[in-house]
């Protein structure tokens, strides 16, 4: 794909491949707190103090987006689906420098 091609739609979609992972990690730590009997403080609190931990959860919540992704592509609005894709891989350095440095 070439920048020519670029619209509106995928900066759209980059927005939510982006935003979203953002809003998912508090409700994937509340879910996962819920679940294991957890407390969510000390979960919020490991996020920001472990950066193994960050990558877990990050991965985790990246996740919801291939539901949008799905729901935009079975629209065939494929720019806002080529967008949630971007925005979903804008993740993957600071996941790899995280799990592997």
């Amino acid at each position: 794909m070439s920048l020519r091609n670029w619209s509106k739609y995928h900066t759209y979609g980059l927005i939510i491949g982006f935003l979203g992972p953002m809003i998912y990690i508090p409700l994937t730590m509340l879910i996962i707190a819920q679940v294991q009997n957890f407390h969510f403080d000390r979960l919020w609190d490991m996020f920001f103090i472990s950066k193994s931990t960050q990558g877990k959860f990050i991965s985790l919540s990246i996740i919801p987006n291939l539901a949008w992704f799905y729901i935009f592509l079975n629209k065939e609005n494929f720019g806002f689906a080529m967008g949630i894709i971007l925005g979903s891989v804008m993740y993957l350095p600071y996941i790899v420098y995280v799990n592997f440095f």
